[in-house]
């Protein structure tokens, strides 16, 4: 699934960049251009952002994290 569209970033790419460190939008914006334009594709980075930061520590122990 596409997050943001004007940047052509997707679902996997924002786990990914969770999982290797980045742990703001700021950061995603920084990395991958999440809401550098429209900014429409905050509010869902952000939730998938910390989705992922929540889940790590419970889930890693269990299956290796999130994944998209």
């Amino acid at each position: 699934m596409y997050v943001c569209i004007c940047q052509a970033v997707t679902e996997r790419q924002v786990l990914e960049a969770a999982r290797n460190g980045l742990r703001s939008v700021k950061a995603l914006k920084e990395h991958l251009g999440v809401a550098a334009d429209c900014a429409k594709c905050a509010r869902c980075a952000h939730r998938l952002l910390r989705d992922c930061l929540e889940c790590q520590g419970d889930a890693e122990e269990a299956h290796g994290g999130c994944t998209p």
